[in-house]
């Protein structure tokens, strides 16, 4: 869920905002067979890789799968059983525009 809501976000946001030495890359998944778009790729790629086998610095809950907490500390405290479904809605949508 949390990585379609980026993934939405970001397919989004690119056609408004440029990084530095992405200006000629095309918007879109276009920029994914163009240079300096294809190698950015599998540096995601790779990053994503190390994630799924471990190397992440947060840990899901055993007791409770697919709960990750609040990772970044955004929730200033315990998150309540309304703001988790939000977020679950949230990233049902997500993966629905992704």
């Amino acid at each position: 869920g949390r990585a379609a809501m980026m993934g939405a976000a970001g397919l989004l946001a690119q056609s408004a905002y440029k990084l530095p030495y992405y200006e000629n890359v095309p918007s879109g998944l276009a920029a994914q067979w163009t240079e300096p778009g294809a190698n950015s790729l599998w540096l995601i790629f790779g990053l994503i890789g190390c994630l799924e086998i471990g190397l992440c610095p947060w840990k899901e809950d055993p007791e409770d799968p697919g709960n990750y907490g609040d990772p970044l500390n955004l929730g200033k405290g315990s998150v309540s059983l309304e703001m988790r479904n939000k977020e679950l809605n949230n990233g049902r949508f997500a993966m629905f525009a992704w």
